[in-house]
């Protein structure tokens, strides 16, 4: 597939970009975790099965992407880029448990607490939370000068991730008072979907030792796509069987979603106007821009 989102260059192939990307994540996934170590075998076994799971790894290749951006080496941000999907798995296996979502489903498979029963998938995911944060301290001490860059980069995973942002949108989205209107449904999904994705974008330029005026670029980016992708997250329950999870959930629960909201087109407009506004925010970045551009495109194009 050629991307032919705004401003992006016919030649550039997102397909292949995504694709060579996610095969570099996945195996530094593995690496990260590998199937051998300490600590009991059967939590080891479930966080592997979690995080390894085929999926998009659409929040480390950002961090790739705007490490990339920013004039920076995405090798250098891997890590950091791993310990995003670190916590992106953790919160999947708890969204999935019967006290959240009930899931069956997740990636084509069984959800973790239907294959490694509610208690291990609970604790896989307090394992998998902790251990992202190894991976920017490894990150940090991996070459001289990365310290403060390191702390930073931890800061903005913690508030990415905890009550500033997922978790806060998480405990928004079990309300069951629920969002009033589409202002309080963006707020509960630029803190439930978008905080972590802003995070990974962040982390990736911070490894880039990008300055204030970009990290302001980027940080637009991020909340335009993020809330972009969540956009497209209800498109896709009412419309796609095939999501490797449980499809049609929202609106079996009752759910107030962006098609429920402003209906299927409306949420479509919606979609196709904040991918303009992240790709707006990319003029004038010191390293390529193509890939970012290209994968807010994606965000409306992708099928599951």
């Amino acid at each position: 597939m050629t991307s032919d989102a705004p401003g992006v260059e016919s030649a550039f192939s997102l397909s292949k970009y995504l694709s060579e990307r996610r095969d570099l994540i996945e195996k530094a996934l593995d690496v990260a975790l590998p199937a051998s170590g300490g600590g009991h075998p059967d939590l080891r076994e479930a966080m592997r099965y979690s995080l390894l799971g085929a999926g998009k790894r659409f929040r480390p290749i950002l961090t790739l992407a705007a490490c990339e951006a920013c004039g920076g080496d995405w090798a250098s941000a891997l890590d950091v880029a791993c310990a995003v999907e670190f916590v992106h798995a953790y919160s999947l296996v708890h969204d999935d448990l019967p006290a959240m979502d009930d899931a069956t489903l997740r990636r084509g498979r069984p959800a973790c607490h239907r294959k490694y029963g509610e208690a291990m998938a609970i604790l896989a995911g307090d394992a998998l939370l902790t251990q992202a944060w190894v991976l920017p301290a490894r990150w940090g001490t991996a070459a001289p000068g990365r310290a403060e860059a390191a702390m930073r980069m931890s800061l903005e995973l913690a508030a990415g991730a905890g009550v500033d942002g997922m978790v806060s949108g998480q405990a928004y989205d079990i309300d069951d008072r629920g969002p009033a209107d589409v202002r309080a449904l963006d707020d509960l999904h630029r803190l439930k979907t978008g905080a972590l994705i802003r995070a990974a974008v962040r982390m990736g330029a911070i490894a880039a030792g990008a300055d204030n005026k970009l990290l302001d670029k980027l940080t637009r980016y991020a909340g335009a796509v993020g809330l972009a992708f969540q956009v497209v997250d209800d498109i896709l329950d009412v419309k796609v069987a095939d999501t490797g999870k449980d499809s049609g959930a929202d609106a079996a629960r009752g759910k107030r979603t962006y098609p429920v909201m402003v209906g299927l087109e409306g949420a479509r407009a919606r979609a196709r106007s904040l991918v303009e506004e992240a790709v707006a925010a990319l003029d004038n970045l010191p390293g390529p821009a193509e890939p970012l551009a290209a994968i807010a495109g994606y965000t409306i194009e992708r099928d599951k």
